[in-house]
């Protein structure tokens, strides 16, 4: 794969690698919204809002577009849905395997007790 691909891969997978983008695109999957409808309903301040979609937007994300002196923000493409759905995926199922050591792990702790009390 040409260096040239993998940096534009590297640079599309960097926009989405923070957690307040994924919460705007997640808040983006049921409508378009403006900053200021974003930062009702996610809880942020408007500069955060703000800067999180010129990231958004310098990766061709997610699009602006003006509606009298309201800009609405949308994906730009809903296969990303997808993506994010593929990457939920796969963290419930690493989450879920952690869970299973968490318990194995705290078993061989109630064991090791046990054995340390000796009988009774």
């Amino acid at each position: 794969m040409p260096q040239s691909l993998q940096q534009f891969k590297a640079e599309f997978f960097k926009a989405l690698a923070h957690p307040t983008r994924i919460a705007i695109l997640e808040r983006l999957r049921t409508e378009e919204a403006s900053v200021s409808r974003l930062q009702h309903d996610l809880s942020l301040d408007q500069s955060v809002v703000s800067q999180q979609l010129a990231v958004l937007r310098s990766q061709g994300i997610v699009d602006a577009t003006k509606h009298g002196s309201i800009v609405r923000y949308r994906v730009r493409d809903a296969r990303l849905f997808q993506l994010l759905d593929v990457a939920r995926q796969i963290c419930s199922e690493r989450l879920v395997s952690a869970q299973v050591l968490l318990e194995e792990i705290r078993a061989e702790e109630r064991r090791a007790k046990a054995h340390k009390a000796g009988p009774r």
